[in-house]
This record gives C-alpha cells, structure tokens and sequence, in this order.
C-alpha cells in the first residue's frame, strides 16, 4: 500500500474534530451549547461542557459518516450523522426520551455595538414553587456581552448558564447531557429583570440587597428544609450493595462512626455534582471515623441491573459504600423518619451514636461559585465537629 493510499484508508473513519456550537431541542424549544468531538487513532470521543467541566463520553465511534457517543453514567447515547458540513441527529435518554440534535462549527460570536447594561452579582427570584420555595438565586458573571452564572434552588443548581448579550436582552442556557435549560433576562427601567425560562415561566427578579426592601423573602436554607421526626432516636436506613447483600445502620462497619448519608440516585444531576466532594470528603476522613454512604434511588429497570449507578460509581472513583434504596417514589417509605424529604441529594449528618445532627438539601456545584465554596466549608466543619466527638456508655454523643 503507498503511503498516500495508506493516508486515506485511515482517515476513512476519522470524523471532523474540534468545538462545535450545538443544539438540542426539548419541550419545542431550541437550546444552543457548546460541545467537542475528538479523535485518536481508531478511537472517538465527545465532551459537552459545564462551564470548566468537560463531560466526557464513556465511549464513541465513527463509521461511514455516523457518529455515536455512549454516556454511562447518563445511560444516554447521542447518535449523529456528518453531511459535510453539520451534524444531524439525536439525544437519547432513558425512558424513551430523545432531543433532536444540530451542531455546526464553533465560530467565535462578533463583537457587538450595543450599550450592554451591566447585571453581574446576585439577584433573587420570586417564585412559587412545589417545594415550597418563595425565592431562587441567580449569580451572575459578566465580561462585556458575555455572561455566565447559574440558578440556585433548595434541590441545587442549574449548572453553569452561559450566553451573551443581543438585540435587548441576555439569552444563557445549559446542556451537558443533562439539565436543558435556556434563560432569557430582560433588563427593566426599574433596576429589576425579567428572567424567562424555557420560553415558558416568566419571573421577577431584583438584586439581594433590595430584595428585602422589596417584601422578597430569602431563598429556602438548606440546613432548615428537611429533618427528622424526633432527632432523639437513631436514624435507620436499609439499602443493597451491588453484589446483592442487605445493609443496615446496625451493620458493625458503621458502630461508632459517624456516617454522611447521600440520598439520591445516579440520575441525579446534582448527585453527580456532589460526588466529587463526597469522595474528597471520604478520602480525608475515612480514616477519623467517618463513613459515607449513598443511598441510590433508581428506576426500576436500573434496580434489575445498575448499570448506570456502576457507571456512576466508576466515573467518580467511588469507594465508599453504595446501596440501591429502591425507586424514586419509595423515598419516603424506605426513610419514614424524615420530614419534607424532596431533593435530590439531601445529605443527612448523624453522629457517633446513630441520630441525626443535621439535614442539607440539595447540593450547590461549582457553577454557583462563592456558594460552592461555603458551602464545602460549612460541611467539612460539620463532618470535623462531629468526629470530635466520643460516645459515652449509655450510648450517646459525648462533646
């Protein structure tokens, strides 16, 4: 074979690499992000971004101008076809639920004329929402007419909302395989904006330090959303390993210790955000007496055979102990002790003698910034107090 012959023969299955500036469309509305293909030797890869966080496909291939990237962890898949010039396909996510899917090449946005007013800091939303919820957070980063930030509710984040500024408002939206989401932010005469989600729910939002002024309550505080019926008793929770063996609060690898419970599911956006400080925390210490486990919440095909939460627990470098819960809805069955159990994650703190010394709800990602940052302060001061701790005889936490 010539070389030149050899050249092209390899390059047969190799797809256009590089950034692409992408689209999927869900509930009829189009939401651009950003995303990357790659390619070396036989192997594909693909990555749509969270802000800095590239979120990588677990596999890929290219073959005779389609393109397919497998994400594990998601148990989703994106199926795309090259006609030269752009990709066309699909998104598919469990439960049958697929997003048309477009991407063209990534071209720099121009540099815009406009008189761009100026919206970075913190904003709170007046809301209504099914959690109870009377106020959201949006942060927001500006440079010029590009923004990013994110919206905090009690159950976490939208991940990290990206956009810029055009023709009299702010369009920001997000996907890194999860979370679709767009928001368009129209600045008022008043000093408010008008925050519009998904082309749908239209909201008013005022900057934190005039919220009060304005009658606009604080956003919900994780620490006080969900507790327990009587904080005296010890908390019991029941789950299955991955090999099928039954695990309880009385299992012996948990006397004594104290235990950070993560009630979630491999599903969970915000789960996924947490992990990596879950396995942080578990790594600095394990060895002090601190025990984490997760409590999955799958869909019932997943409880047949896990693979997402493997996946899940492979892409995190999980080593700390993880138990199938049940489905989704059997949350407050498997856990009646809880009170306004209804985020995903909810952390429970719980002591050397087994009780609950605290709830978080949901979990703030590094999109939020500041708030990402206190909030891995306030834990790891929490989880430092806790293990200061000794029980005493008659089986209670001693200071």
């Amino acid at each position: 074979m010539t070389p030149l012959l050899f050249l092209l023969c390899g390059a047969v299955d190799a797809p256009p690499a590089g950034l692409w500036d992408a689209t999927v469309v869900v509930n009829k509305v189009e939401i651009p992000f950003r995303m990357e293909i790659a390619a070396r030797g036989a192997k594909t890869s693909g990555a749509f971004f969270n802000g800095e966080e590239r979120v990588g496909s677990s596999s890929g291939q290219f073959v005779k101008s389609a393109l397919t990237l497998q994400f594990d962890y998601y148990a989703s898949r994106l199926e795309a076809s090259w006609n030269g010039s752009e990709w066309t396909g699909t998104y598919f996510r469990p439960n049958n639920v697929q997003y048309p899917f477009k991407a063209k090449r990534f071209v720099p946005a121009a540099a815009s004329s406009e008189t761009v007013p100026q919206i970075a800091g913190l904003w709170d939303i007046a809301v209504e929402s099914a959690r109870g919820e009377k106020a959201w957070r949006l942060i927001v980063r500006q440079s010029g007419t590009a923004v990013t930030g994110a919206v905090l509710r009690i159950d976490g984040d939208t991940g990290e909302l990206s956009g810029s500024y055009r023709d009299g408002k702010f369009v920001l939206s997000h996907f890194s395989g999860a979370r679709p989401s767009l928001f368009e932010v129209v600045p008022q005469s008043d000093g408010s904006i008008e925050v519009i989600q998904n082309k749908q729910s239209a909201y008013k939002a005022v900057r934190v330090d005039a919220a009060r002024q304005k009658g606009l309550p604080e956003p919900t505080d994780p620490s006080r959303h969900t507790s327990v019926k009587d904080p005296t008793e010890r908390f019991r929770f029941q789950g299955v390993d991955l090999k099928g063996a039954t695990v309880t609060n009385e299992d012996v690898r948990f006397a004594g210790k104290v235990i950070l419970l993560s009630v979630g599911g491999s599903w969970c956006v915000n789960c996924h955000d947490e992990a990596p400080f879950l396995v942080e925390l578990d790594r600095a210490y394990r060895a002090k007496g601190l025990r984490v486990v997760l409590l999955s919440f799958e869909e019932a095909d997943q409880l047949k055979d896990p693979m997402r939460l493997r996946a899940f627990i492979k892409k995190y470098g999980i080593t700390y102990t993880s138990l199938l819960g049940g489905q989704e809805e059997q949350v407050h069955e498997r856990l009646p002790q809880a009170v306004n159990l209804n985020t995903w994650p909810a952390t429970f703190f719980i002591g050397r003698d087994g009780r609950v010394r605290g709830v978080h709800a949901g979990f703030a990602g590094p999109a939020t910034g500041e708030e990402h940052v206190r909030l891995k302060a306030e834990v790891r001061h929490t989880v430092e107090k806790l293990l200061m701790e000794t029980v005493s005889a008659s089986g209670a936490s001693v200071r």
